[in-house]
């Protein structure tokens, strides 16, 4: 074998994906091709980000009406009682956002004909997956330039029966299901149409088939090839109301060039451009580089399975962004019953794996983020009049892509009452705006929407004074012997402090502006508790509960900087013993990763090493190298997946508009390394060598300012950047920062 002098951007497999959670995925950030099956019997599962079954009763996918009973509560709860938001409902039932769901399998099936050398990969560069076996050979790949499925397959003298199949797990028996199939000049048109169960809403798949050489007839619902050199499909899927013009349909695919290589380049031009944006290579053996990816996930402690791992996260978040930012599984299912919906999760999942969308130079993740949340503002609207009987807006927890109302909530889970979601999600457009050296009007609008919300509803004060949080909800945590409405949360007391000051920076010079940095000034600091942690409840009484996934009252840390060892030494200490208290509750890799993220920013090397080692032991990877939300591969869930990038990027570098940090974190496992491209909020790349002897960090900056560079050994140098001029700074031999300790307030 040829040697191997860097990491691989790709994976491979020497025997066929017998689960649909081991096909290896391609996807445009609109269609997403799942790819696994027999030699023989090759299925490719289509996915698209609108494909969510339609259900349950209209008037409870609105916010429940409950803002002339917010003085009411908000009055019980400052006067002690602790149980008292859990009446602020409407009485409604639970009910879940529309769950996502895949569209259909298509199925090549050919005679038995003995398969040896068999072998399938995905190259992240390109985003085709392959698979080859004797003289068999498909190459499958979702075109960023076309919006189309391309499937080619080539074989001597090849014979295939084509199919398009709903038979999915979990299909509903009720899916009223309608196949087409007609000859045209070449090849074949294919058609499925699924109408959903008590609803005027639909899904149909079409299918363009290709044949060169040999013959193509139709034995409906399939099409049948006989002796030909090659086969290409083209396959588009649409939900819609109605009925759709497969005709249409069809021209709209005929019209493509057909022409594989094509189709290929017009798509690679876009793809590859952005994934080769930044690399990382930790100095791993070729042997270890060489091995397929589900023998390399038995060594956790390789660094090849960093690397590559690193490489799957930001394909498949490339991969998953486009209409939407990534689901709970990406982009990607092979069954109609996706764990939690399939949703996006707002209250900590969507931006976990989208962390390292501004740094990892992947502003396509960034806009679709955008696109998701503009989109959704009206509903914003309707949410904070409805619930609060305030202006602006208010995000949901959960979102299915069409709604973005407050509805999914319960007893357990107040998520009507989480009034920190909109500062939550616009934080990566502003860091997005911050590395980009612009600011996107859009952005401060919805800012300034927000800083509307936080003037209608901060009105109550406690006795020294300051503006109180009332009702208030830490996701999805509640206080030892209370409930989960409570008083005070930190995550609330950070976004509406950031809000409000991220508002006012915006509006540069207006009497808002005033109005909304003296509001900010009224909020009460953080509390630390008795054990010398951050409470997550900064309100007397209420006692931490540490056993959780969560770390929502450390929001001040990661992604905000709020709280830093440079800034605030004293409350990064009490960060820091809150996360040396956190728990791990149920094993959920978001909850891992958001610890290590949370504990690079802090500066302990160590703890986020172990977090990393919770999920590299606990066999959370599919050979696909998408990942699951619980040890032992349970339950598909693209978290791990698309974070893993974030806290790798996070150990080596860190930055603000005003502060690089490097080496901030490194783990004593990865003594040597490079990573390139790294964009970071002062607008500058950084590319960073390091490694027994020293580091150096070479700056590409696009605009002129000057910032503070702070090394892992501690030092603190004043540099001034210019535009268009490489700067290179050189630190000696490496070492681990020491973590903020509590004791020592630094």
């Amino acid at each position: 074998m040829t040697a191997i002098h860097g990491p691989v951007h790709g994976t491979w497999e020497p025997h066929p994906a017998a689960r649909w959670e081991d096909g290896f995925l391609s996807g445009n950030g609109h269609h997403g091709a799942l790819v696994f099956g027999e030699p023989d019997a090759e299925r490719v599962v289509v996915t698209h980000h609108t494909l969510v079954r339609p259900g349950g009763d209209g008037e409870h996918r609105r916010p429940p009406r409950l803002a002339a009973e917010l003085p009411a509560l908000q009055d019980r709860l400052l006067a002690g009682d602790r149980t008292a938001a859990e009446g602020f409902t409407d009485g409604r039932p639970m009910q879940w956002v529309q769950p996502f769901h895949p569209a259909f399998q298509i199925r090549l099936a050919r005679r038995a004909a003995g398969c040896h050398d068999y072998r399938r990969d995905v190259d992240f560069t390109t985003g085709v997956v392959r698979t080859t076996c004797a003289g068999w050979r498909s190459r499958v790949f979702v075109s960023r330039a076309d919006d189309v499925i391309v499937q080619h397959i080539t074989a001597p003298a090849l014979t295939l029966d084509i199919s398009l199949d709903h038979r999915l797990p979990g299909a509903p028996d009720h899916l009223a299901v309608g196949h087409g199939a007609v000859i045209i000049p070449e090849g074949a048109l294919l058609s499925l149409r699924a109408r959903y169960p008590d609803s005027d809403r639909a899904f149909t798949g079409v299918t363009l088939v290709v044949v060169t050489g040999g013959t193509t007839t139709l034995a409906p619902p399939h099409a049948h090839v006989e002796g030909a050199r090659s086969v290409t499909l083209l396959t588009r899927v649409r939900r819609h109301t109605g009925e759709l013009d497969v005709t249409a349909e069809g021209r709209a695919l005929r019209d493509l060039p057909t022409v594989y290589d094509e189709l290929l380049e017009r798509h690679v031009a876009l793809h590859r451009t952005a994934y080769e944006r930044v690399t990382l290579d930790l100095a791993a053996d070729p042997a270890g580089r060489a091995l397929p990816g589900s023998e390399l996930l038995k060594r956790p402690r390789d660094p090849a399975l960093l690397e590559r791992l690193f490489a799957a996260g930001r394909y498949h978040l490339l991969s998953a962004g486009g209409l939407f930012p990534p689901r709970l599984t990406g982009l990607w299912t092979g069954d109609w019953n996706t764990a939690w919906s399939g949703a996006f999760t707002n209250d900590a999942n969507l931006n976990l794996q989208t962390a390292s969308a501004a740094a990892a130079a992947l502003p396509e993740v960034t806009e679709a983020h955008a696109t998701l949340i503009h989109r959704q503002l009206p509903d914003w609207r309707d949410n904070a009049r409805a619930i609060f009987g305030a202006r602006g807006v208010v995000a949901p927890a959960h979102t299915d892509g069409e709604s973005g109302h407050s509805y999914h909530f319960s007893r357990e889970y107040p998520l009507h009452l989480w009034t920190a979601g909109a500062d939550w999600l616009l934080k990566p457009l502003v860091d997005h705006d911050e590395t980009h050296g612009t600011r996107d009007p859009r952005t401060a609008s919805a800012l300034a929407e927000v800083a509307l919300f936080y003037e209608d509803f901060l009105t109550r004060t406690d006795d020294d004074g300051h503006l109180v949080v009332v009702p208030s909800y830490s996701p999805e945590n509640r206080p030892a012997g209370a409930s989960w409405g409570t008083i005070n949360a930190a995550m609330d007391l950070s976004a509406a402090r950031h809000a409000l000051l991220t508002a006012a920076d915006y509006h540069p010079g207006t009497p808002e502006a005033d109005r909304w940095q003296a509001l900010a000034e009224r909020l009460p600091p953080h509390r630390i508790n008795e054990d010398g942690a951050l409470a997550e409840w900064a309100w007397p009484g209420l006692v931490d509960s540490y056993d959780h996934r969560h770390l929502s009252h450390l929001y001040g840390v990661w992604p905000l900087e709020e709280i830093t060892p440079y800034d605030t030494p004293d409350l990064a200490a009490a960060a820091h013993r809150a996360l040396e208290l956190r728990g791990a509750e149920n094993d959920s890799a978001h909850g891992h990763l958001h610890h290590a993220l949370i504990a690079a920013r802090l500066r302990d090397g160590e703890r986020v090493a172990h977090a990393l080692g919770q999920v590299l032991d606990g066999d959370f990877f599919h050979t696909s190298l998408m990942s699951a939300h619980y040890p032992n591969r349970q339950v598909y869930n693209a978290d791990a997946a698309h974070t893993l990038p974030a806290v790798l990027i996070e150990m080596f570098v860190q930055s603000t508009p005003h502060r690089l940090a490097l080496l901030p974190a490194p783990p004593p496992a990865l003594p040597a390394g490079r990573l390139t491209g790294v964009r970071t909020r002062f607008g500058a790349e950084v590319d960073l060598t390091w490694g027994p002897d020293g580091a150096t960090a070479v700056l590409r900056p696009t605009r002129t300012v000057r910032i503070d560079v702070r090394t892992s050994s501690g030092d603190a140098e004043l540099i001034d950047l210019v535009a268009g001029e490489d700067h290179a700074l050189s630190m000696g031999a490496w070492q681990h920062p020491p973590p903020c300790q509590a004791e020592s307030g630094s």
